[in-house]
């Protein structure tokens, strides 16, 4: 039993220790799955094939692939798309890495 519950708990550890974390600043409204999000500062999270953005009390999940671009990224930035009048979050290249994640909405 006791191994069992070790055992658990290490999983649960690889788990968190393999998702990814980055910091991203918004400068405007943006709209990220279903969720609007305001201006501010959010953690962005990757878990598998997800990426979880949290701010607070706010927080949205997205199906995202992270790839790997062809330079390494000065500054992390974010490029979006404007459909129906709301800006999408489609990409962050995160400042410093060749990572790039891409939100596949």
């Amino acid at each position: 039993m006791k191994r069992r519950l070790l055992f658990s708990f290490a999983l649960a550890g690889l788990a968190v220790a393999s998702a990814k974390s980055y910091t991203v600043n918004l400068y405007s409204p943006a709209t990220v799955g279903n969720t609007e999000l305001k201006p501010g500062e959010y953690k962005v999270e990757v878990v598998d094939q997800k990426a979880v953005i949290r701010n607070g009390k706010i927080e949205s999940e997205a199906p995202v692939k992270v790839e790997t671009g062809d330079v390494k990224y000065n500054t992390t930035s974010v490029r979006f798309s404007n459909d129906d009048g709301k800006m999408h979050i489609q990409e962050i290249h995160i400042g410093g890495t060749r990572t790039k994640l891409v939100f596949n909405e």
